[in-house]
């Protein structure tokens, strides 16, 4: 039986597992529907999420917000967490051992939430979701299956605030996940629609 999006944040507590509780000023546990058909997942809280305690809601979550209009989709239609659920000092990657300890809880995020599509936001998460070595440049722009879920790889939206030439990948991105969602959609009237004209 999988646990529910609350039980999971009574799991998670005043986490103190690895050193990153030490310079954190909030956890950042996750936001969102928590029957999305998407979950986005980024890497880590910055600076603002550290603070206001909720992802991706400084500038890369801002211009998050602007891409997820060409999806079709809503903030709140959709849920969106992180691999770490704290800030590394200064923003520096995660490292391994950080995941490894904070990983279990996304885990339990995604089997509670069971989305259909994933979006994997830039390298760590893709290579934790996706199990693979290969860099974001060279995987995103197709949609991959892993299990029973659509994983789509984006580029971290700060990747684009730094270097405003990926804006139109990021872009053509999102407009091919709104692409994969009204197929999905459309897959799933055709089942109900079978299934109704076989009873």
């Amino acid at each position: 039986m999988h646990k529910t999006l609350d039980e999971v944040k009574v799991d998670l507590g005043d986490c103190k597992r690895c050193t990153l509780c030490e310079t954190r000023t909030n956890l950042v546990f996750g936001v969102g529907n928590p029957n999305a058909e998407v979950m986005f997942i980024g890497e880590a809280p910055g600076k603002q999420e550290d603070l206001g305690a909720e992802p991706f809601i400084g500038a890369a979550g801002k211009y998050l917000n602007s891409l997820l209009e060409l999806a079709g989709l809503k903030r709140e239609e959709i849920y969106i967490a992180n691999v770490l659920k704290c800030r590394p000092p200064e923003n520096r990657d995660p490292k391994v051992d950080e995941i490894e300890v904070c990983s279990p809880f996304l885990r339990n995020q995604v089997r509670a939430i069971n989305p259909e599509i994933l979006v994997t936001l830039g390298n760590f998460s893709t290579r934790f979701i996706l199990k693979t070595d290969r860099g974001i440049t060279g995987l995103r722009g197709q949609v991959h299956i892993t299990g029973r879920f659509s994983v789509l790889p984006i580029f971290h939206p700060a990747a684009a605030i730094y270097d405003r030439s990926k804006e139109p990948i990021m872009e053509a991105d999102f407009k091919l996940l709104g692409r994969l969602i009204e197929k999905r959609r459309e897959e799933r009237a055709q089942r109900a629609n079978d299934s109704g004209q076989d009873n």
